[in-house]
């Protein structure tokens, strides 16, 4: 199999860079990046979703002491 050298990834981004435009490039880069970090937290089970979450402070309760 062939490797790909700095000169196919430049190419790669350009077409890249033609067929989809300046504007949704940036677009398509966050969600394709959001979804290989979906992908790896649910191949290696890490989860923000088991941290307790604390509610909200209303504004007359005095603020937690500092340690």
């Amino acid at each position: 199999m062939p490797e790909i050298g700095i000169t196919g990834l430049i190419v790669i981004l350009v077409v890249a860079l033609l067929v989809f435009g300046p504007k949704r490039l940036p677009e398509i880069g966050r969600s394709l990046g959001k979804g290989m970090r979906e992908f790896k937290d649910s191949i290696t089970g890490g989860s923000d979703d088991d941290k307790p979450e604390l509610p909200p402070r209303s504004a007359d309760e005095p603020p937690p002491p500092s340690s």
